[in-house]
């Protein structure tokens, strides 16, 4: 942890530059910005603050590099894939202590992060291999028909700051299986991990403006990545107004879209649950990650005969998790990534109270240097407040009451988002119903926040358009192209 920190104090003033169509270069303008540790408020580092030149010239190298990537042999992509995949797994532990000076979350849940993202190479490299179309017998004699995939082309990958490696590898890694080039704009909070990579990518020896990393702002960068006429497709994790706000615009050219959103998940637990097991689920579900997760459990559904065990138990839990060093094994929640994000946290702490909602546990920042805040539980919370129905991003759990099974399945969709909900029974026949009827893109059954490459990830209604993930995720990255082939004879 102290060899970590000396290192850290050693490169606080190193520039990083941007990666170019194969070359490593500053913002156009000369401008830069320095990065925050969450943990110690400190500045550090150097980042090109990039704008529209920069984006224009990544765009087009991006672009240029299309057409021989695209023809490049599916076995030649999965090759570099895989090679990239050991550099990562080889660079683990700088890769994700980085991540935790960005962002101030868990070494360990980065750590887990950085090695699923190499583990994930291999996966979408094989499936890069094994994209396919379908043949069908059509009804008129004489005639072959079938579908083939192709890549889109240019894709502006825009990603967040709460994971901010392992949600680039979701879109990185199948729109290059697939063929497609990429420009990346990761979160002006967390940059620095996300030119790391970069370094890997050369190493690994992909064509120069196959990947291209700018680093700057939503404003000036990322603006003038997704109004860029040569960008095909635009894959975004972020909030639900600036993923609305990216979909207008690129509705004007007709360029493609994902979105990966905000959410505000129902973690319900019936009465005949394994109580200490759904408390054990519920404070993963919203605590982990110190709340900064768009799946988090943040509205926590109890029914009414275990309520008061529930509330109880959650409030213990809450006030006993050990606040510290996310460099340090034995810390149990970090910071909040951003002074920003501190802020708006806290307010939500005046909105739940000014609501007239108890607070059981936390509600306030804590007393030490960075961006901390309590876990905090509300009591009682109505669904159609504020509390309940927009996104905090952080530690806040608000429970609400239920009485039957219909109640609660109502109270669940009851709500703009549909990313992902959990269920807490010990009956088979409940969870299949409750299963089918929550309109959620993921359902955890007596678990919660699990996920893997092979299982797809996305939400329904506010929370996003899209899948990531799976073998789901190339279908975003490639279009249908249909064929038919006149067999008989050819009449002058």
């Amino acid at each position: 942890m102290n060899a970590i920190r000396d290192n850290w104090a050693s490169a606080a003033q190193t520039r990083s530059a941007m990666l170019i169509g194969g070359d490593w270069v500053q913002a156009a303008s000369g401008e830069t910005f320095r990065c925050v540790d969450p943990y110690t408020e400190t500045e550090w580092g150097e980042v090109p603050r990039a704008g529209a030149e920069d984006v224009d010239r990544a765009v087009r190298a991006a672009h240029n590099a299309f057409e021989g990537w695209s023809r490049t042999p599916p076995a030649r992509r999965a090759a570099l894939l895989r090679r990239f995949g050991e550099l990562v797994e080889a660079n683990v532990d700088r890769i994700a202590a980085t991540q935790v000076r960005e962002n101030g979350k868990l070494l360990a849940e980065m750590m887990g992060g950085t090695r699923s993202l190499a583990a994930d190479c291999a996966f979408y490299g094989a499936l890069g291999e094994t994209v396919h179309g379908y043949t069908v017998q059509p009804s008129f004699p004489n005639h072959v028909a079938y579908t083939r995939r192709e890549p889109i082309g240019v894709i502006a990958a825009i990603t967040p700051w709460n994971s901010p490696i392992t949600l680039l590898g979701w879109k990185l890694l199948p729109a290059l299986a697939a063929g497609n080039t990429i420009v990346i704009k990761p979160s002006e909070v967390t940059p620095t991990s996300t030119l790391i990579l970069g370094e890997l990518i050369e190493q690994a020896g992909f064509p120069p403006g196959v990947v291209n990393i700018v680093t700057g702002f939503g404003r000036g960068a990322g603006d003038a990545l997704v109004a860029h006429p040569l960008v095909d497709k635009i894959a975004f994790t972020g909030s639900t107004a600036t993923g609305t706000a990216i979909a207008k615009v690129a509705a004007e050219r007709h360029a493609r879209v994902s979105l990966e959103l905000g959410g505000k998940s129902p973690n319900i637990v019936f009465d005949d649950a394994d109580l200490e097991a759904a408390v054990t689920g519920i404070e993963a579900g919203i605590f982990a990650a110190t709340g900064q997760a768009c799946n988090a459990g943040s509205r926590v559904l109890v029914q009414a005969g275990v309520y008061d065990h529930i509330a109880g138990q959650l409030a213990e839990r809450a006030r006993t998790i050990r606040a510290g060093d996310p460099l340090d094994p034995d810390t149990e929640l970090g910071p909040l990534a951003s002074r920003a994000q501190l802020d708006k946290v806290t307010a939500y702490f005046h909105v739940g109270r000014t609501e007239g909602f108890a607070c059981l546990a936390g509600g306030e920042r804590l007393d030490r240097p960075g961006f901390f805040v309590a876990p905090t539980v509300f009591d009682r919370v109505d669904n159609d407040s504020r509390l309940a129905r927009e996104e905090i991003f952080g530690p806040v759990a608000s429970l609400i009451r239920f009485e039957t099974e219909e109640q609660a399945i109502a109270i669940a969709n009851e709500t703009a988002f549909g990313l992902a909900s959990g269920v807490w029974t010990r009956d088979l026949g409940r969870a299949h119903r409750m299963i089918e009827r929550i309109r959620a893109g993921v359902v955890w059954v007596n678990t919660y926040r699990m996920g893997g490459h092979a299982i797809p990830f996305g939400g329904m209604k506010a929370s996003g358009i899209g899948r990531e993930m799976g073998i789901n995720a190339l279908d975003q990255y490639t279009e249908v192209k249909s064929v038919w082939i006149n067999t008989g004879e050819t009449r002058g």
